[in-house]
């Protein structure tokens, strides 16, 4: 079980690292960066036509009517990224939400579910889907040094790199590759403990290079430690700790993996741990990167995720920023979180506000 569940992965690497998690104190000068990284999943369950449509239309109804009204320290609303499945394109429903994020709530990326694929399909899949997503419906990004078009990444059932012992749900080694040839920025797939799927690493925002073999993005060089590698993706990742104020059967400690749903709603206790897990660059440790991930699409997830929880979880926010003035809280895409964390490592900060757009800017 502890083989299958990945946690031989990781636990030595968060032992061997504990001494870089602690706790936030107040005063202490802190920029929190929050991206919600959304698997948004229309026909989850091989819904209907109709069911997807209406999945996809209450998050148009309800998100501006319950979040607009919460403001990060840049005036900003709370922000979504929608990863949305290449395997589950429907031009109108990726329409809609093109439509949401065009009001200023959010950005469009790429995820995508394959199985026993090849190099050579998985390049074609990227390459058209984000070609679609581009000209059919203005979305995605553009380098502003090459001009390329370009997209943050999920990788569907966390198999990453072929990353699974089974081979399951991907097939190719050279992933890391061809991602960051195909446009790819920035890879958000990760934590996905507890899977077999789970790096080693864990906490971190990191080069990944490829490798050979599976699971290239096991390791890879911190950013602020090196400038970018030339044939390195980014890697963003959640926060991964364990969690002694959730345990199981009384005495197990649960996980705490940066996943929003129905049993893992947002709470103070969790703000915390994502804070203490110090995502961050060493050259700038007052930003703290939290990337959270979510399936939005799922019902029994949209009660937490369009509801009173969620709701409450932004005014904590609010009120946490006039508690205390070193405290600010900056609601930003993937897009903008992989730019802020290109700043930071290079050192090109005049504020986070310019450094949203620093590398890659919005379609």
């Amino acid at each position: 079980m502890i083989r299958w569940k990945g946690f031989d992965r990781w636990l030595p690497e968060y032992w061997r690292t504990r001494h870089l998690r602690r706790d936030r104190q107040f005063g202490e000068p802190t920029e929190l960066l929050l991206c919600i990284c959304d698997h948004f999943e229309p026909k989850r369950g091989n819904a209907s036509a109709a069911k997807a449509r209406s999945r996809v239309q209450q998050w148009i109804d309800q998100y501006p009517a319950l979040f607009d009204h919460f403001r990060d320290a840049e005036g900003r609303p709370p922000q979504h990224s929608f990863f949305y499945p290449q395997d589950e394109y429907e031009p109108e429903l990726v329409e809609l939400t093109a439509t949401l994020c065009r009001r200023g709530y959010g950005e469009v990326e790429i995820h995508l579910h394959h199985d026993n694929d090849t190099p050579e399909g998985l390049r074609q899949k990227l390459d058209d889907f984000k070609t679609t997503l581009h000209t059919q419906h203005g979305l995605l990004s553009r380098d502003r040094r090459s001009g390329a078009v370009s997209y943050g990444f999920i990788h569907g059932n966390w198999a990453l790199c072929n990353s699974r012992r089974d081979g399951r749900w991907c097939g190719v080694n050279e992933e890391i590759d061809i991602l960051r040839q195909t446009g790819c920025y920035a890879d958000f797939t990760m934590p996905s403990a507890p899977s077999q799927t789970q790096t080693p690493t864990i906490n971190s925002l990191y080069w990944a290079t490829q490798r050979s073999g599976p699971r290239s993005h096991d390791r890879g060089v911190q950013l602020g430690v090196s400038p970018p590698l030339a044939k390195g993706l980014l890697m963003v990742q959640g926060p991964l700790l364990l969690d002694w104020k959730s345990r199981k059967y009384g005495f197990m400690p649960g996980i705490e993996n940066g996943n929003l749903q129905k049993n893992q709603p947002p709470s103070e206790n969790r703000l915390g741990l994502w804070l203490r897990s110090c995502v961050k660059v060493s050259t700038v440790p007052s930003w703290r990167f939290v990337k959270l991930h979510t399936h939005g699409l799922h019902e029994p997830n949209q009660e937490v995720l369009l509801g009173p929880q969620m709701v409450q979880f932004h005014q904590n926010l609010q009120e946490a920023q006039s508690a205390d003035p070193s405290f600010r809280v900056h609601y930003v895409t993937a897009r903008e979180m992989a730019n802020l964390a290109w700043a930071a490592s290079m050192h090109e900060i005049s504020s986070i506000a310019e450094a949203r757009d620093l590398y890659y800017r919005r379609c």
